[in-house]
């Protein structure tokens, strides 16, 4: 096998709040023996938090300071408040030893990705984005709701930034792969086949 093949792969993960990208992310995790990118964070830890596991904590000066000199990945601000980012060494570290990694994350953060790992001209590049989208609004508002744990004001927040969030991944350009989660079990079968196939230099059919 060549050096190019034991390269390791990025995975990014996006997709609209209740769509399921988490559970999918870590059966991917799960079946590829994959790990997931530990995010920096500026907000306050909590007696339940590990650092290094759960967030890296940082103060906003450390975190801005890593943004300029180019240490981030991707990063975004919260409502306005906290800070979330990428740190790009423990990654760039992963693909060296030919690992899998795995980052889920919104489409902002995804397009700041790919503008990190561009295309080749032949097509590929060291992070494959994959983008889980409802079968329909009716059924996404459907599933927000069923969650359980927000007013009907949030909802009608969260489904206006869902079909933005989806309007915005298609016209990105960033993304390898659009999954449709309409059966769950579907849906985790097409992303790890996906991320077998690339892993194995394979061409992944439109």
């Amino acid at each position: 096998m060549s050096e190019e093949k034991k390269r390791g792969l990025l995975v990014v993960i996006s997709g609209p709040s209740g769509v399921g990208k988490t559970t999918i992310a870590r059966q991917l995790e799960s079946r590829c023996r994959g790990e997931f990118s530990v995010s920096a964070t500026t907000r306050p830890k909590t007696p339940a938090d590990v650092e290094g596991r759960d967030y890296y904590f940082l103060t906003e000066e450390d975190f801005r300071g890593r943004v300029e000199r180019g240490e981030m990945l991707e990063h975004a601000q919260v409502f306005g408040k906290y800070w979330y980012g990428t740190p790009r060494e423990p990654v760039e570290r992963a693909l060296r030893e030919g690992r899998l990694i795995i980052l889920e994350i919104d489409v902002q953060g995804g397009v700041q990705v790919r503008s990190r790992y561009p295309r080749k001209p032949g097509g590929e590049s060291e992070a494959f984005m994959i983008f889980i989208e409802p079968p329909g609004e009716g059924a996404l508002l459907e599933r927000l709701r069923g969650r359980g744990r927000d007013s009907e004001e949030a909802i009608q927040r969260r489904f206006s930034e869902a079909k933005r969030e989806i309007e915005m991944a298609h016209a990105s350009g960033a993304y390898d792969l659009f999954v449709m989660n309409d059966e769950l079990d579907d849906a985790i079968d097409q992303v790890c086949k996906a991320v077998e196939k690339r892993r194995q230099g394979s061409t992944i059919a439109d």
